[in-house]
């Protein structure tokens, strides 16, 4: 099997996957999982395709990401992967689709609007 490349995003967060089959090891940024995300949460979120799919160690991931913080790397992570897995086997596709794992989530930061303080929030008005 030939490695197979995917990129998946998240807020600013960009990630892009290798993967091909192994023994489950996943390395980010030249670092390993656990060392990278140190929270369980993140770690579930980044394995969490490979859980539902029941390859969990199969497959020998190297990943880099940049952008964002630790949580947007996470899910954009989580992105490229599943779109990995559907590549490998469409069969993946019935599982990760219902679960919400190949869907972009569009939400972004919403830009500070000049003349306010901050998107959102105004000035505090003065009426005298």
């Amino acid at each position: 099997m030939a490695i197979v490349h995917k990129i998946g995003r998240r807020k600013t967060s960009v990630a892009r996957v290798y993967l091909q089959e192994g023994n489950g090891e996943i390395f980010i940024n030249g670092r390993e999982l656990a060392n990278y995300f140190p929270t369980a949460v993140l770690q579930y979120k980044v394995e969490q395709a490979f859980i539902l799919t029941g390859t969990k160690d199969k497959y020998n991931v190297d990943i880099k990401v940049f952008g964002g913080g630790i949580t947007g790397q996470a899910e954009a992570i989580r992105l490229a992967i599943s779109r990995a897995l559907c590549e490998i086997d469409a069969d993946f596709r019935l599982t990760l689709k219902p679960e919400g794992l190949l869907t972009r989530d569009p939400r972004m930061v919403e830009r500070k609007k000049f003349g306010q303080k901050k998107a959102r929030k105004k000035f505090q008005f003065s009426k005298r």
